[in-house]
């Protein structure tokens, strides 16, 4: 049913569902979940009235573009195969596509930077450096990569870093299951990395030498919270005087009789150290109880403007947590419409929030909602 409290929704688009959200002055750039659409450009300009004027394919079957970031008249999409699309159509190469968006509505295919195996997953990019998750020769899982888009039709790796174990080529053997071994992607802040590693848990880089990253912290998965890590994201100011970062773990790959994922608080003042301080849990979902996958957390703004934290929270629509009092993070605004049409359920999966306060929310699976917090 739906519900909203502290939200008002402003607009809505129907487009297909999606990855990511990305808004960069007045356009949108939406990444979709299954083609043959990889990327949607909407004009957010009037948030009441948001018109799609662009949207650009894939160019194989089983193939998606789902992750979307754009900046310096660049717009970079992931390009990857798995398991839910089926087989990839001849030809594929996974990697990311790279295009020329000074004209944001328009943007022209530049160059395709090609990997092995499935591709690559989630990434961040800064206008220059691209931190990025993918799957490599001689290694297991998505690593991660550092490029340079310097010259952005021959971009050239600059540094990697990997999960022990995960090099089997160099002889390598993982002490945890293959499966775990995975980079969802890395989130900068100054000289380091905050890199989320799914079920082995996730790490603190430093970047100080972009060509040798070196391990500060590795934090492996606690048995006890079995839900992978998707987002690690470090905070651009302290509370009570505490470095601290989020950790919002993703609810999939659990067992249905585990209760849904929530959201974590470290202090990271020692980051050789990080120390647990708090979890975020919406107080209707039980943490003990058994739910279906996809009830739980999942994806916080990584644009971070205040300590009211949009949260896209799966079949719970967009939360607000405040993280004021890092030791209490708690919701104070919800957004939860109505599935989309020709859907049963929503599924929030993306949120962006732009520099006029204009909120974001990405369904999974059809439509994009304008909302702000009144």
């Amino acid at each position: 049913m739906a519900s909203a409290s502290g939200i008002k929704e402003l607009g809505w688009v129907d487009c297909k569902g999606g990855g990511q959200i990305e808004v960069v002055g007045n356009t949108a750039f939406v990444g979709h979940t299954i083609g043959p659409e990889a990327t949607s450009i909407i004009d957010v300009s009037d948030p009441k009235n948001p018109k799609l004027v662009n949207t650009i394919h894939c160019a194989h079957q089983g193939t998606h573009a789902h992750k979307v970031r754009a900046a310096n008249d660049l717009m970079l999409t992931n390009y990857e195969t798995i398991d839910y699309l089926g087989e990839p159509g001849e030809g594929f190469k996974g990697g990311l596509n790279i295009f020329d968006a000074s004209d944001p509505h328009n943007p022209k295919h530049i160059h395709h930077w090609e990997t092995e195996h499935e591709g690559v997953h989630r990434f961040t990019f800064d206008g220059r450096y691209a931190y990025i998750s993918p799957t490599v020769e001689g290694y297991t899982g998505h690593i991660c990569m550092i490029l340079d888009l310097e010259n952005p039709t021959e971009p050239k790796e600059v540094g990697r870093w990997w999960w022990p174990g995960q090099w089997v080529a160099g002889g390598e053997v993982p002490d945890v299951p293959v499966s775990h071994l995975r980079c969802h992607h890395p989130i900068r802040r100054g000289n380091r990395l905050y890199v989320s590693y799914w079920l082995a848990g996730w790490a603190i880089l430093d970047i100080t030498d972009m060509s040798n990253p070196t391990c500060v912290a590795m934090v492996k998965k606690n048995k006890s919270f079995p839900c992978p890590s998707h987002t690690c994201l470090p905070l651009p100011f302290e509370l009570d005087g505490m470095d601290v970062m989020l950790v919002a773990d993703e609810d999939v790959a659990r067992k249905a009789d585990i209760g849904p994922a929530f959201m974590w608080m470290y202090n990271i003042d020692d980051e050789t150290n990080p120390i647990p301080i708090a979890s975020a849990q919406l107080d209707h979902l039980k943490s003990g109880e058994a739910a279906p996958l996809m009830t739980g957390c999942h994806q916080p703004v990584e644009v971070v403007r205040s300590t009211e934290i949009p949260t896209a929270w799966f079949q719970q629509g967009l939360r607000i947590i405040d993280i004021a009092n890092p030791h209490h993070p708690h919701e104070v605004a919800h957004f939860l419409p109505d599935p989309p049409p020709g859907c049963d359920r929503v599924l929030s999966n993306d949120v962006f929030q732009d520099d006029r306060g204009i909120i974001y929310l990405q369904d999974r699976d059809r439509g994009l909602h304008l909302v702000e917090r009144v």
